[in-house]
């Protein structure tokens, strides 16, 4: 599986989306069939591109977007 190695803002910028969308982070994990926890340890960790992508389509935006150095 691939990962993505330019993470640092990753987690950020979800939360700023889904403070936008009004959703938590638990309810992201749970509608894009993630497991507890796994988008709080991307912070500190690479993730796999096909999860990084599930999240992005839910949220309505590019991986791209939310790999952006904005944070």
């Amino acid at each position: 599986m691939k990962e993505l190695q330019n993470s640092s803002c990753l987690y950020a910028n979800i939360q700023a989306l889904c403070r936008e969308k009004g959703i938590s982070i638990a309810f992201l994990e749970r509608n894009t069939k993630l497991g507890n926890g796994v988008i709080r340890k991307w912070d500190k960790a690479s993730p796999q591109l096909r999860t990084v992508t599930a999240v992005a389509n839910y949220l309505g935006v590019t991986v791209e977007e939310l790999l952006a150095e904005r944070c």
